[in-house]
């Protein structure tokens, strides 16, 4: 199976299916429970996060095919590379971002809303950022310090921890608030691409190094490795939307950029 033939039928048969559910079936645009839902709000924040995908992906996935850690068949991609990354990695990078955007937004003009009033919690805000900051440093030192199988787990949490970050920082406690929003938005694609990751494998349409994983394997072939990193990439994804596109979310950011708007 060729790397193009893969997203075609995993990634892009699936935003044709969620495309035609947004737009042929009666919908609620505006304001849903709290969300933002109509297409130009959630459209933007897609773009957002294509934008930052691509952008903050290309270092770290150009270094773990330059060392190996995970490679692509030559005879499955087009041959055209953008450093040491063939063009299909860069278009997986777009339609992920797209797929689970619009899964969010499938679940937003659906779930029904938290039952209590939103009330902010500092201390949750601190708790997450600080036990995520630990988790961060420990990734660090086995990238750096640890046996070789750590590589490819560790490099992702050393690359994806810093950028949840600030989304802790400015809304842990929006995100609980809305946690049935942001658990089924994350579960359902990171399940999806983590199973049909399982194909790509077997096809070898990329392949990943034994001796740069820690040999935790799902069904006898998927790596643990994998699996983190599909569900490390929604979490940022949905994430950013529901930070994007809550009115608690909207609501802290006009409380931040007021803060911030120099007094006159």
């Amino acid at each position: 199976m060729t790397y193009f033939g893969f997203l075609l039928r995993f990634l892009v048969l699936p935003i044709l299916v969620l495309l035609g559910i947004h737009y042929l079936l009666p919908r609620a645009d505006g304001e849903r429970a709290g969300v933002r839902v109509n297409p130009r709000a959630v459209w933007t924040a897609i773009a957002v996060h294509v934008f930052l995908a691509v952008a903050y992906t290309t270092p770290w996935d150009n270094y773990l095919v330059a060392t190996g850690v995970w490679y692509y068949n030559p005879s499955l991609v087009t041959g055209i590379v953008l450093g040491y990354v063939p063009i299909e990695e860069y278009t997986f990078f777009v339609l992920e971002t797209i797929l689970s955007g619009l899964w969010w937004w499938f679940l937003a003009r659906r779930i029904s809303p938290p039952m209590q009033e939103f009330k902010p919690n500092k201390l949750l805000v601190y708790l997450s950022a600080c036990v995520l900051v630990l988790l961060w440093l420990l990734f660090t030192a086995l990238f750096f310090f640890g046996d070789m199988k750590w590589t490819y787990l560790s490099i992702t949490l050393f690359w994806a921890l810093p950028a949840i970050l600030p989304q802790l920082l400015f809304g842990a406690d929006i995100l609980w608030h809305r946690r049935k929003l942001v658990f089924w938005s994350i579960l359902v694609p990171g399940t999806y691409l983590s199973l049909m990751d399982i194909l790509a494998l077997k096809e070898t349409t990329w392949s990943i190094s034994p001796s740069q994983t820690t040999g935790i394997l799902f069904f006898g072939i998927l790596p643990l490795e994998e699996v983190v990193f599909f569900f490390i990439t929604n979490v940022l994804i949905i994430f950013g939307m529901t930070l994007l596109l809550s009115a608690e979310g909207r609501a802290r950011f006009a409380e931040w950029k007021a803060l911030l708007r120099p007094a006159h």
